[in-house]
C-alpha cells in the first residue's frame, strides 16, 4: 500500500521567500523536479564554475541578463526538456525558471528571449569550452578520495536518428539511416565527455 505524505518539502530560500513544494493544489507545475537540479547546482556550484569559464564581450552598461543567468536558463531548460531555444519563449515568464536562475519571479522581469540566449551560445569561443572542459575533468578527479593511479577509458559512439534535412546528418550503413554519431568517453560509470 503506498505511503502518502502530506508535509510539504521545504527547499532553500530566495531572498526571504521561503520555497515550499505541498500537494494541496492551487498553482501547480508540471516542472517542479526543478527544484531539485537548483538544489544540486546550490551544492556544487557546477553552474557557477562554468560560467566563470566564459568571456563575456557585452558592453557593462548594456548587460540586462548576466551571464550566469543565461547559461543557468539554458542549462536547466535542457534538463527539464527544453532543448529548442524557442521554448524559451515561454519559458522566458515562467515562475519556476526564475526561481532557478535565482530570481524573484516577477512577471514584469522576464528571463532573457530566445534571440538573446541565441546570441550568448553563438558567442562562446573555443577558449572557453576548453576552460569549461577543464572544470569537469577537475570535477572527475575531485570525485575520488585520492587520485587514481591509473584509469580506463571507454570510448563508445551511439546513433541519435534524425528526421528531417539537420546540418551535419549522414547516412550510417551500420544503422542503416540518417543520424549523428555521437562519441561519448566513460570512466566506470562516470560520463567525461560527450562529442558530437
Amino acid at each position: 500500500m503506498t505511503e502518502c505524505t502530506r508535509k510539504p518539502l521545504q527547499f532553500s530560500g530566495l531572498s526571504r521567500k521561503k520555497i515550499l513544494a505541498d500537494f494541496d493544489g492551487g498553482h501547480l507545475t508540471s516542472d517542479g523536479g526543478a527544484l531539485l537540479l537548483r538544489e544540486a547546482n546550490r551544492r556544487t556550484g557546477l553552474i557557477d564554475a562554468l560560467a566563470d569559464c566564459i568571456t563575456d564581450p557585452r558592453e557593462p552598461s548594456k548587460i540586462r541578463h548576466e551571464l550566469k543567468t543565461m547559461l543557468t536558463q539554458r542549462v536547466c531548460g535542457i534538463a527539464l526538456g527544453y532543448e529548442d531555444g524557442n521554448d524559451h519563449q515561454t519559458l522566458r515568464n515562467d515562475p519556476m525558471m526564475q526561481m532557478l536562475a535565482e530570481m524573484v519571479p516577477d512577471p514584469d522581469d522576464p528571463l532573457a528571449s530566445p534571440s538573446t540566449l541565441c546570441r550568448f551560445e553563438n558567442g562562446v569561443n573555443r577558449k572557453s569550452l576548453a576552460r569549461m572542459s577543464a572544470v569537469f575533468v577537475d570535477r572527475f578527479i575531485a570525485s575520488y578520495p585520492k587520485p587514481p593511479e591509473e584509469i580506463i577509458l571507454d570510448f563508445d559512439a551511439t546513433d541519435d536518428r534524425i528526421h528531417g534535412n539537420q546540418e551535419g546528418k549522414f547516412f550510417h550503413g551500420y544503422y542503416d539511416g540518417y543520424c549523428f554519431l555521437p562519441l561519448y568517453v566513460f570512466c566506470g560509470d562516470q560520463l567525461l565527455c560527450a562529442y558530437l
